[in-house]
């Protein structure tokens, strides 16, 4: 069974071609860093400019590398939301026209959802229930998964994303878009413990909040005489925000006695947070399902997987489908 996945959430254009869930055919992901680096962050209106220009190329060329046409899938699969309301409609109103031409059944995916069936794409084998950590420039949440379509939230961002707060430490820094990459790698070569920033960790809460860590950075680069150790804030930045999502995590394993964890997300792509869950799962004897770097951040691969557990289901969209900025999963 093969489903075309087409996500245009944010900034990056992608499609992919899954098989049964899970075999990769083919994935193209369009970044428009280049685009918005120089405002030092995401133009919503230059970012659904640019899905236009790209979405059919994109398309197009997942259908070229899978080496099979539109009339060889069994349905498509569309992230309606949430996200940017302009780039969203992009993309549901392509894969409406698509589905309408050939008669193809179209299937809505929520973006979080997307993001938890992201580590299916590679590990097929992790059994329910899991905790998932979605951590994103967007979203930061952490979910129960039960089973498709059965996923109960214990806790989310109350402010900032965990991503979003890299994004904007690193416009203080002068370091440019996007923050997450340049951070970690500078922060290597800094010392974590230079800066005692806070950590949020809201007592008897799984919620997570990340706008007084980012105020706090403000602060003591404001408050250095001479010349600051960019190395050092990034290492003192990022060891409290991956001091909070280890903490989380570890206490939902122990207060919901479940031994598997995936993380899915940009953040996901950090080294040094992907480095400390590894610890942390050998301490506590639990299993971890990582997604490799490429499908971290926002793909379409991990939409067209969860689409084809929507198609199995049933789960038919009509061709009224709208997109929603804010959807709760």
């Amino acid at each position: 069974m093969k489903i075309l996945g087409i996500d245009t959430s944010c900034d990056d254009t992608s499609a992919a071609l899954v098989a049964d869930g899970n075999k990769i055919l083919s994935s193209i992901v369009s970044s428009q860093s280049d685009i918005h680096k120089k405002y030092g962050g995401i133009v919503p209106e230059l970012a659904s400019r640019r899905h236009i220009e790209m979405i059919w190329p994109v398309v197009d060329g997942a259908l070229n590398n899978a080496g099979i046409t539109l009339d060889d899938i069994d349905a498509i699969a569309v992230c309606y939301g949430p996200g940017l309301i302009g780039s969203l409609l992009v993309g549901c109103g392509f894969a409406k026209s698509i589905a309408y031409a050939k008669e193809i059944p179209i299937v809505a995916v929520n973006h979080l959802e997307g993001h938890i069936f992201s580590v299916f794409l590679e590990h097929e084998k992790i059994e329910f229930p899991f905790l998932s950590l979605i951590a994103s420039g967007g979203h930061t949440s952490l979910y129960i998964v039960n089973g498709f379509g059965q996923y109960v939230e214990l806790g989310r961002t109350r402010d900032d994303a965990a991503g979003e707060a890299y994004d904007k430490v690193a416009k203080l820094l002068g370091l440019g878009y996007p923050g997450g990459p340049v951070i970690d790698k500078l922060a290597r070569e800094g010392n974590p413990k230079a800066f005692d920033f806070p950590r949020a960790y809201v007592p008897e809460s799984f919620d997570f909040s990340f706008s007084g860590l980012k105020t706090a950075v403000k602060l003591a680069i404001s408050s250095q005489q001479s010349a600051i150790n960019i190395n050092d804030i990034a290492a003192s930045f990022q060891a409290a925000v991956v001091d909070v999502l280890i903490r989380k995590v570890e206490w939902a394993i122990v207060r919901k006695g479940i031994k598997k964890i995936a993380l899915s997300g940009g953040v996901s792509a950090n080294s040094e947070l992907r480095r400390r869950m590894k610890e942390m799962a050998e301490e506590r004897e639990v299993e971890l399902f990582l997604p490799s770097l490429p499908f971290c951040t926002d793909n379409a691969a991990m939409i067209a997987s969860a689409g084809y557990h929507h198609f199995k289901a049933g789960n038919i969209a009509g061709i009224n489908l709208n997109p929603k900025a804010y959807l709760p999963l």
